[in-house]
Protein backbone atom coordinates (compact mmCIF):
# COMPACT_ATOMS: atom_id res chain seq x y z
CA UNK A 1 0.00 0.00 0.00
CA UNK A 2 1.46 3.50 -0.53
CA UNK A 3 1.03 5.60 2.38
CA UNK A 4 0.84 9.40 3.17
CA UNK A 5 3.23 9.89 6.44
CA UNK A 6 2.84 13.19 8.46
CA UNK A 7 6.13 13.33 11.12
CA UNK A 8 5.94 16.13 13.13
CA UNK A 9 9.39 17.41 14.56
CA UNK A 10 9.97 19.17 17.89
CA UNK A 11 9.16 22.51 17.56
CA UNK A 12 12.07 24.59 19.06
CA UNK A 13 15.01 22.48 17.19
CA UNK A 14 15.14 22.06 12.61
CA UNK A 15 15.25 18.88 10.87
CA UNK A 16 17.80 18.46 8.98
CA UNK A 17 21.26 16.32 8.61
CA UNK A 18 22.89 18.93 10.78
CA UNK A 19 20.42 19.14 13.55
CA UNK A 20 21.88 19.40 16.93
CA UNK A 21 19.14 16.76 18.30
CA UNK A 22 18.69 13.15 17.90
CA UNK A 23 15.09 13.36 17.71
CA UNK A 24 15.63 15.68 14.53
CA UNK A 25 18.27 13.45 12.83
CA UNK A 26 15.73 10.51 13.10
CA UNK A 27 13.47 12.31 11.20
CA UNK A 28 15.52 13.06 8.95
CA UNK A 29 16.13 10.22 8.36
CA UNK A 30 12.93 8.56 8.14
CA UNK A 31 11.62 11.72 6.02
CA UNK A 32 14.27 10.30 3.18
CA UNK A 33 13.44 6.70 3.29
CA UNK A 34 9.74 7.15 3.49
CA UNK A 35 10.54 9.25 -0.28
CA UNK A 36 12.75 6.15 -1.24
CA UNK A 37 10.32 3.50 -0.54
CA UNK A 38 7.46 5.15 -3.11
CA UNK A 39 5.41 6.46 -0.05
CA UNK A 40 4.88 10.31 0.28
CA UNK A 41 6.28 12.07 3.29
CA UNK A 42 5.23 15.38 4.73
CA UNK A 43 6.78 16.61 7.65
CA UNK A 44 6.27 19.56 10.27
CA UNK A 45 9.16 21.08 11.24
CA UNK A 46 10.56 24.95 12.19
CA UNK A 47 12.31 27.39 9.72
CA UNK A 48 15.65 26.46 8.69
CA UNK A 49 14.55 22.77 8.19
CA UNK A 50 15.07 20.66 5.11
CA UNK A 51 13.66 17.43 4.58
CA UNK A 52 13.11 15.07 0.84
CA UNK A 53 9.79 15.56 1.42
CA UNK A 54 6.99 18.14 1.50
CA UNK A 55 8.48 20.25 4.43
CA UNK A 56 5.42 22.48 6.11
CA UNK A 57 7.73 25.19 7.82
CA UNK A 58 6.59 26.65 11.30
CA UNK A 59 7.85 30.18 12.11
CA UNK A 60 10.76 29.44 14.71
CA UNK A 61 11.46 30.75 18.39
CA UNK A 62 14.21 34.35 18.64
CA UNK A 63 15.09 35.05 21.42
CA UNK A 64 14.50 33.62 25.14
CA UNK A 65 13.30 29.90 25.16
CA UNK A 66 10.74 30.96 28.16
CA UNK A 67 7.06 29.90 28.71
CA UNK A 68 5.55 31.83 26.43
CA UNK A 69 7.51 31.80 23.70
CA UNK A 70 7.42 27.96 24.11
CA UNK A 71 3.76 27.97 24.44
CA UNK A 72 3.34 29.98 21.15
CA UNK A 73 5.60 27.68 19.60
CA UNK A 74 3.30 24.31 20.77
CA UNK A 75 -0.02 26.49 19.46
CA UNK A 76 1.37 27.43 16.00
CA UNK A 77 2.39 23.27 15.55
CA UNK A 78 -1.07 22.27 17.02
CA UNK A 79 -2.14 24.49 13.90
CA UNK A 80 -0.08 23.63 11.47
CA UNK A 81 -1.55 20.23 12.25
CA UNK A 82 -4.90 20.97 12.17
CA UNK A 83 -4.26 22.15 8.52
CA UNK A 84 -2.54 19.55 6.99
CA UNK A 85 -5.24 17.05 8.56
CA UNK A 86 -7.90 18.76 7.06
CA UNK A 87 -6.20 19.05 3.25
CA UNK A 88 -4.30 16.24 3.14
CA UNK A 89 -5.01 12.67 3.16
CA UNK A 90 -2.89 11.80 6.31
CA UNK A 91 -2.40 7.79 6.56
CA UNK A 92 -0.49 8.26 10.02
CA UNK A 93 0.93 10.89 12.31
CA UNK A 94 4.36 10.31 13.98
CA UNK A 95 5.24 12.60 16.40
CA UNK A 96 8.30 12.72 18.20
CA UNK A 97 8.93 15.93 20.39
CA UNK A 98 9.18 15.16 24.56
CA UNK A 99 5.78 17.97 24.36
CA UNK A 100 3.84 15.98 21.93
CA UNK A 101 1.17 16.35 24.19
CA UNK A 102 0.51 19.89 23.86
CA UNK A 103 -0.28 19.51 20.05
CA UNK A 104 -1.67 15.69 20.07
CA UNK A 105 -4.64 15.71 17.08
CA UNK A 106 -7.67 15.16 18.34
CA UNK A 107 -8.94 11.26 17.56
CA UNK A 108 -9.30 10.38 14.09
CA UNK A 109 -5.93 9.69 12.06
CA UNK A 110 -3.55 6.81 13.90
CA UNK A 111 -0.50 8.45 15.66
CA UNK A 112 2.63 6.77 16.50
CA UNK A 113 4.38 8.40 19.04
CA UNK A 114 8.63 7.75 19.64
CA UNK A 115 9.70 8.62 22.77
CA UNK A 116 13.16 9.77 22.36
CA UNK A 117 13.75 11.34 25.67
CA UNK A 118 13.81 9.73 29.45
CA UNK A 119 10.39 8.72 30.62
CA UNK A 120 10.40 11.49 33.06
CA UNK A 121 10.74 14.08 30.72
CA UNK A 122 7.09 13.25 29.24
CA UNK A 123 3.89 14.77 30.93
CA UNK A 124 1.93 12.09 32.48
CA UNK A 125 -0.99 13.21 30.67
CA UNK A 126 0.41 12.69 27.56
CA UNK A 127 1.69 9.40 28.25
CA UNK A 128 -1.27 8.54 29.44
CA UNK A 129 -4.23 9.56 27.34
CA UNK A 130 -7.15 7.80 26.09
CA UNK A 131 -6.92 9.10 22.93
CA UNK A 132 -8.15 6.17 20.56
CA UNK A 133 -5.28 4.50 18.10
CA UNK A 134 -2.68 6.23 19.89
CA UNK A 135 0.97 4.15 19.69
CA UNK A 136 4.11 4.31 21.29
CA UNK A 137 7.46 3.13 21.02
CA UNK A 138 10.93 3.63 22.68
CA UNK A 139 14.15 3.67 21.53
CA UNK A 140 16.16 0.92 23.47
CA UNK A 141 15.77 -1.74 25.51
CA UNK A 142 16.73 0.26 28.74
CA UNK A 143 14.48 3.30 28.39
CA UNK A 144 11.08 1.03 27.89
CA UNK A 145 11.49 -0.91 31.10
CA UNK A 146 11.10 2.41 32.70
CA UNK A 147 7.70 2.67 30.92
CA UNK A 148 4.72 1.37 32.95
CA UNK A 149 3.28 -1.26 30.79
CA UNK A 150 0.13 -1.01 28.44
CA UNK A 151 -1.71 -1.87 25.62
CA UNK A 152 -0.51 0.60 23.41
CA UNK A 153 3.10 -0.05 23.81
CA UNK A 154 5.18 -1.75 20.81
CA UNK A 155 8.35 -2.98 21.15
CA UNK A 156 11.53 -0.60 20.98
CA UNK A 157 12.80 0.27 17.77
CA UNK A 158 16.66 1.18 17.83
CA UNK A 159 17.91 4.34 16.63
CA UNK A 160 19.75 3.72 13.82
CA UNK A 161 23.05 5.27 12.05
CA UNK A 162 24.56 5.88 9.04
CA UNK A 163 27.76 3.41 8.10
CA UNK A 164 29.89 3.40 5.26
CA UNK A 165 30.48 0.43 3.33
CA UNK A 166 33.58 0.38 2.92
CA UNK A 167 34.45 2.03 6.17
CA UNK A 168 36.78 4.83 5.77
CA UNK A 169 39.97 4.94 7.41
CA UNK A 170 41.13 7.87 8.94
CA UNK A 171 44.20 8.76 11.30
CA UNK A 172 43.51 8.87 14.60
CA UNK A 173 44.51 12.36 16.13
CA UNK A 174 45.49 13.15 20.06
CA UNK A 175 42.25 14.80 21.28
CA UNK A 176 38.65 13.28 22.97
CA UNK A 177 35.45 14.56 21.84
CA UNK A 178 32.40 15.73 23.05
CA UNK A 179 29.46 16.46 20.88
CA UNK A 180 26.05 17.31 22.61
CA UNK A 181 23.59 20.49 23.37
CA UNK A 182 25.25 22.12 26.14
CA UNK A 183 23.63 21.30 29.08
CA UNK A 184 23.59 19.69 32.78
CA UNK A 185 22.62 16.77 31.92
CA UNK A 186 25.31 15.91 29.80
CA UNK A 187 28.40 16.67 32.10
CA UNK A 188 29.97 18.90 29.69
CA UNK A 189 31.42 20.33 32.98
CA UNK A 190 32.45 16.12 33.92
CA UNK A 191 34.32 15.99 30.23
CA UNK A 192 36.29 18.91 30.91
CA UNK A 193 37.56 17.70 34.28
CA UNK A 194 38.28 14.00 32.98
CA UNK A 195 40.50 15.38 29.68
CA UNK A 196 42.38 17.70 31.72
CA UNK A 197 43.34 14.84 34.42
CA UNK A 198 43.87 12.59 31.35
CA UNK A 199 46.23 15.63 29.77
CA UNK A 200 44.50 15.46 26.20
CA UNK A 201 42.98 18.14 24.29
CA UNK A 202 39.23 18.33 24.08
CA UNK A 203 37.17 19.08 21.27
CA UNK A 204 33.78 20.23 22.23
CA UNK A 205 30.82 21.06 19.46
CA UNK A 206 27.35 21.46 20.65
CA UNK A 207 24.75 24.16 20.51
CA UNK A 208 23.37 26.04 23.66
CA UNK A 209 19.92 26.38 23.46
CA UNK A 210 18.36 29.86 24.59
CA UNK A 211 17.01 28.38 27.95
CA UNK A 212 17.63 30.13 30.79
CA UNK A 213 19.43 27.39 32.38
CA UNK A 214 21.29 25.91 29.64
CA UNK A 215 22.91 29.48 29.57
CA UNK A 216 23.37 29.75 32.98
CA UNK A 217 25.09 26.59 32.92
CA UNK A 218 27.83 27.28 29.99
CA UNK A 219 28.62 30.78 31.61
CA UNK A 220 29.04 29.57 34.89
CA UNK A 221 30.04 25.93 34.51
CA UNK A 222 31.72 25.16 31.04
CA UNK A 223 32.96 28.72 30.12
CA UNK A 224 35.17 28.88 32.96
CA UNK A 225 36.43 25.48 33.15
CA UNK A 226 37.59 26.28 29.40
CA UNK A 227 41.68 26.72 28.64
CA UNK A 228 43.87 26.50 25.67
CA UNK A 229 43.38 22.62 24.90
CA UNK A 230 40.18 22.25 26.31
CA UNK A 231 37.72 24.46 23.61
CA UNK A 232 33.81 24.83 22.63
CA UNK A 233 33.74 24.96 19.04
CA UNK A 234 29.78 25.66 18.94
CA UNK A 235 27.62 23.48 16.18
CA UNK A 236 29.00 21.28 13.54
CA UNK A 237 27.49 20.60 10.42
CA UNK A 238 27.20 16.72 9.07
CA UNK A 239 30.47 17.15 7.10
CA UNK A 240 32.45 18.42 10.30
CA UNK A 241 30.97 15.72 12.66
CA UNK A 242 31.61 13.03 10.51
CA UNK A 243 35.56 14.64 10.82
CA UNK A 244 35.54 15.21 14.16
CA UNK A 245 34.07 11.46 14.96
CA UNK A 246 36.86 9.74 12.70
CA UNK A 247 39.67 11.67 14.40
CA UNK A 248 39.08 11.50 17.66
CA UNK A 249 40.78 9.51 19.84
CA UNK A 250 37.33 8.45 21.74
CA UNK A 251 34.09 10.21 22.13
CA UNK A 252 33.17 11.13 25.54
CA UNK A 253 29.47 10.80 27.14
CA UNK A 254 29.29 11.83 30.68
CA UNK A 255 25.75 11.90 30.69
CA UNK A 256 24.33 12.60 34.04
CA UNK A 257 20.71 11.53 33.04
CA UNK A 258 19.96 8.41 31.51
CA UNK A 259 20.56 8.47 27.53
CA UNK A 260 17.80 6.14 25.61
CA UNK A 261 19.72 5.61 22.83
CA UNK A 262 22.72 7.99 22.52
CA UNK A 263 22.59 8.50 18.88
CA UNK A 264 26.09 10.24 18.66
CA UNK A 265 27.60 7.08 21.04
CA UNK A 266 26.20 5.04 17.83
CA UNK A 267 28.00 7.38 15.06
CA UNK A 268 31.56 6.99 16.79
CA UNK A 269 31.25 3.34 17.03
CA UNK A 270 30.66 3.73 13.34
CA UNK A 271 33.55 5.56 12.53
CA UNK A 272 35.42 3.28 14.21
CA UNK A 273 35.97 5.66 17.15
CA UNK A 274 35.58 3.97 21.10
CA UNK A 275 32.72 5.46 23.22
CA UNK A 276 33.69 6.44 27.05
CA UNK A 277 30.41 6.56 29.26
CA UNK A 278 28.87 6.51 32.65
CA UNK A 279 26.85 3.10 32.37
CA UNK A 280 23.45 5.48 32.43
CA UNK A 281 20.50 3.75 30.22
CA UNK A 282 21.12 3.25 26.74
CA UNK A 283 24.84 3.18 27.04
CA UNK A 284 25.03 -0.19 28.84
CA UNK A 285 23.62 -1.31 25.10
CA UNK A 286 25.79 0.62 23.49
CA UNK A 287 29.06 0.52 25.12
CA UNK A 288 30.87 -3.34 25.15
CA UNK A 289 33.13 -2.53 27.91
CA UNK A 290 37.04 -3.27 27.11
CA UNK A 291 35.90 -3.65 23.41
CA UNK A 292 34.20 -0.85 21.72
CA UNK A 293 35.36 1.41 24.70
CA UNK A 294 34.72 2.18 28.63
CA UNK A 295 31.51 2.43 30.82
CA UNK A 296 33.14 4.17 33.95
CA UNK A 297 31.84 5.92 37.16
CA UNK A 298 33.58 9.00 37.86
CA UNK A 299 35.80 11.57 36.29
CA UNK A 300 38.42 10.13 37.35
CA UNK A 301 38.23 7.18 35.93
CA UNK A 302 36.93 8.64 32.89
CA UNK A 303 40.39 9.97 32.74
CA UNK A 304 42.21 6.68 33.18
CA UNK A 305 39.73 5.40 30.28
CA UNK A 306 40.73 7.72 27.88
CA UNK A 307 44.08 6.96 28.29
CA UNK A 308 43.18 3.27 27.71
CA UNK A 309 41.12 3.95 24.86
CA UNK A 310 44.41 3.48 22.55
CA UNK A 311 43.95 0.04 23.02
CA UNK A 312 40.35 -0.26 21.34
CA UNK A 313 40.50 -1.73 17.75
CA UNK A 314 38.74 0.47 15.61
CA UNK A 315 37.60 -2.22 13.48
CA UNK A 316 36.04 -3.71 16.34
CA UNK A 317 33.69 0.01 17.08
CA UNK A 318 32.83 -0.54 13.29
CA UNK A 319 31.64 -4.10 13.08
CA UNK A 320 29.20 -2.73 16.65
CA UNK A 321 27.82 -0.50 14.64
CA UNK A 322 27.15 -2.58 11.32
CA UNK A 323 25.78 -5.37 13.85
CA UNK A 324 23.65 -3.41 15.70
CA UNK A 325 22.80 0.07 14.75
CA UNK A 326 22.18 -0.38 11.48
CA UNK A 327 19.78 2.51 9.54
CA UNK A 328 18.80 0.37 6.90
CA UNK A 329 17.04 -2.17 9.90
CA UNK A 330 15.59 1.23 11.37
CA UNK A 331 13.59 2.87 8.84
CA UNK A 332 12.66 -0.80 7.65
CA UNK A 333 11.18 -1.20 11.11
CA UNK A 334 9.27 1.99 10.82
CA UNK A 335 8.15 1.03 7.57
CA UNK A 336 6.55 -1.77 8.68
CA UNK A 337 5.38 0.07 11.66
CA UNK A 338 3.77 2.50 9.87
CA UNK A 339 1.81 -0.57 7.11
CA UNK A 340 0.75 -2.57 10.67
CA UNK A 341 -1.03 0.93 11.89
CA UNK A 342 -3.07 1.79 9.14
CA UNK A 343 -4.12 -1.82 8.11
CA UNK A 344 -5.67 -1.79 11.28
CA UNK A 345 -7.14 1.76 11.25
CA UNK A 346 -8.51 0.72 7.65
CA UNK A 347 -10.04 -2.72 9.47
CA UNK A 348 -11.12 -1.00 12.54
CA UNK A 349 -13.14 1.25 10.12
CA UNK A 350 -14.92 -1.27 8.38
CA UNK A 351 -15.97 -3.68 10.87
CA UNK A 352 -17.63 -0.23 11.83
CA UNK A 353 -19.16 0.33 8.57
CA UNK A 354 -20.22 -3.83 8.21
Amino acid sequence: MRLTVLNVAYPLSPVSQDAIGGGEQIVCHLDRAIVRAGHRSIVIACEGSQVDGDLVTVASVHGALDDNAIEAARRRHAEAISRVLASEPIDVVHMHGPDFHAYLPRPGVPVLVTLHCPINWYASEGLQTTRPQTWFNCVSRSQQSDFRPQAALLSPIENGVPIDEPPRIIRKRRFALMLCRISRDKGVHLGIKAAKLAGIPLLIAGKVFAFADHLRYFEEEVRPALDGERCFIGPADLAAKRRLLATARCLLVPALAAETSSLVAREALAAGTPVIGFPQGALTEVIEHGRTGFLVRSADEMAAAIRQSVSIDPESCRRAAREHFSLTAMTRRYLSVYETIVGNSRRQLRLGAA
